[in-house]
């Protein structure tokens, strides 16, 4: 028996360790929340304090305070502690007014949604058949 694994919790028990850190949740709509984990039940469900959602567009982004969150354990995809200690990878991010994120957002939402029609009537249009 390794006795390493032993003094690790498992299964839901684990997040024990990470009450009242800060935690990154990526939610499965794609929504990443930061916040500080007060509690959290057997079925994974969240209780995060001082909790702002993150918005990246571009080499921007914003946050939007939700406050007290309640999230269902369902919802998650990914959970990770924020190391406060380390820079961030990559080239550095600008941050914004909320306002200015949202509209930076729905400018970007739009613009998928456009690019959505015109590659097929594209793809319809180099299509030479057989």
């Amino acid at each position: 028996i390794d006795m390493s694994s032993m003094d690790r919790l498992p299964g839901i028990a684990a997040l024990a360790d990470d009450l009242d850190k800060r935690l990154l949740v990526v939610l499965r709509d794609g929504r990443k929340l930061v916040g500080t984990l007060k509690t959290f039940d057997q079925y994974a469900n969240l209780v995060l304090e001082d909790t702002k959602e993150r918005i990246f567009v571009g080499d921007m982004f914003g946050e939007i305070h939700l406050g007290f969150y309640l999230i269902r354990g369902e919802n998650v995809a990914l959970l990770g502690e924020i190391d406060l200690s380390k820079d961030p990878p990559g080239p550095p991010l600008r941050q914004v007014s909320p306002a200015e994120i949202l509209k930076a957002q729905k400018r970007e939402r739009e613009e998928r949604k456009m690019k959505g029609p015109l590659k097929i009537k594209l793809d319809f249009l180099q299509d030479d058949g057989p």
